[in-house]
């Protein structure tokens, strides 16, 4: 696709925005004074739940670096999507930003917003702290313009207790073993999957993961690229794996009525037996009062197709580069110094994430991220998460078609046909 077509189709996109919000107090460049600790600016969407360890993060920063001063502001996550978009736009962005590695970054690449960082991996070495897989997740059009600081996995966390009492021994396999253990979670008055899908992103998984055990990693790429249409047979099917779940009552009721913390509650709680959710659920310990691996612990998704390679979906969580930032040489010193060990640590330690900093040492693990950070290690495949993987005007298609699916599982047919030519529509205005 053509670098100006998807850079007008950005601007577009931001001029539709109704107004800018001033959430980032900017102004225009400060004088330097001789002496004093150059600025950086950052701008990131870990708040709320979500806030993980950002104070310790810019404070351990600062501490280190003395040269320099990062301040940092905190969005709401869904806030931020449109925020940092009328930011860039503006030409007054942050000189470093959080954002989500995948097609989002590809996005503003292609934009020509964010300003590549291969000198931050080649000089000082930040490749060399890094998996191969976590390189390739920096990495767009043969540069780097991605450090990334979180990698989450998104599994079926479930209630130990529920489980037990409704006799399902182990953890189910297999689809066919999946499905009897929600019909004996549901004959103990509970309801089998909770699913807070009020913000749209939640509902994303459970096409995702249909998607990648039946018609495997491959197609679902083209999917995601717009090669294959959303009334395929493949797609069809992922759906109505999905509509079998309704159908037969397993999800809590009015899932669109809640988001992903209330489901996460609904199963500490023991009103569920099991979310299909990311491991940053594990941020809510505190909040729900369980413990990893004594009160609750997840299973891959089962296996449809023992023909399709194995697939682990989740996102990586990072920083980019404003290419109109005010100080981008500070702010590529503020990538180096994240990327080691103690930063990595600080932001990590309670989020449920995997630090990608492969020095990190394993004693800053709970048992669960222990078992995730085992499985990642040995699965073959890794995808990003529906709205990760496809341009965001594509994905704000999809987003929506799963809220209505949810609604009306009924016309799911129709709802498919409509989100192909909505998805069509989308890339052709890129």
């Amino acid at each position: 696709m053509k670098r100006n077509v998807r850079k007008a189709a950005l601007v577009l996109i931001m001029l539709l925005i109704v107004a800018p919000l001033v959430l980032f107090a900017g102004g225009g460049k400060e004088e330097p004074v001789e002496g004093a600790p150059e600025k950086v600016t950052f701008f990131h969407y870990f708040s709320g739940t979500l806030s993980g360890g950002m104070d310790d993060l810019v404070k351990s920063f600062n501490q280190e670096n003395p040269e320099y001063v990062m301040t940092h502001t905190p969005v709401d996550h869904e806030a931020f999507k449109t925020s940092i978009l009328v930011m860039l736009s503006g030409g007054n962005p942050p000189d470093l930003f959080s954002y989500w590695a995948g097609a989002r970054v590809q996005f503003i690449v292609d934009a020509d917003r964010l300003l590549p960082i291969d000198d931050v991996y080649e000089e000082y070495g930040v490749s060399e702290l890094f998996s191969d897989a976590v390189n390739g997740a920096a990495t767009y059009d043969g540069h780097k313009y991605f450090l990334p600081l979180t990698q989450h996995y998104v599994a079926f966390f479930y209630n130990k207790d529920v489980f037990a009492k409704a006799g399902v021994e182990g953890v189910p396999e297999t689809w066919d073993e999946f499905l009897d253990a929600c019909e004996k979670i549901k004959a103990i008055g509970v309801a089998p999957i909770a699913l807070g899908s009020k913000e749209r992103w939640p509902a994303q998984f459970w096409l995702d993961y249909p998607l990648l055990r039946t018609a495997g990693p491959e197609y679902r790429a083209k999917l995601m690229a717009g090669e294959v249409s959303y009334a395929d047979p493949e797609v069809v099917k992922a759906f109505e794996m999905w509509k079998e779940c309704i159908d037969k009552g397993y999800f809590y009721p009015n899932s669109n009525a809640y988001d992903y913390a209330e489901a996460s509650v609904q199963v500490g709680t023991g009103q569920a037996g099991m979310t299909l959710m990311g491991s940053w659920l594990m941020q809510l310990d505190d909040q729900i009062g369980w413990t990893p691996g004594e009160d609750y612990d997840f299973f891959p998704f089962p296996v449809v197709d023992s023909a399709i390679p194995d697939c682990a979906v989740g996102p990586f969580d990072g920083v980019v580069v404003a290419k109109d930032g005010r100080n981008p040489e500070a702010a590529k010193m503020a990538l180096v110094a994240m990327a080691q060990k103690g930063p990595m640590m600080a932001f990590n330690t309670g989020t449920g994430a995997l630090a990608p900093n492969i020095n990190v040492p394993d004693s800053m693990y709970n048992v669960l991220q222990m078992k995730i950070k085992e499985y990642c290690g040995i699965v073959p495949n890794w995808a990003f998460n529906y709205d990760l993987a496809t341009p965001p005007p594509v994905a704000d298609v999809g987003l929506d078609a799963f809220t209505k699916f949810i609604d009306s599982p009924e016309d799911y047919m129709e709802i498919l046909k409509d989100t192909e030519t909505g998805a069509k529509a989308a890339w052709s205005n890129m």
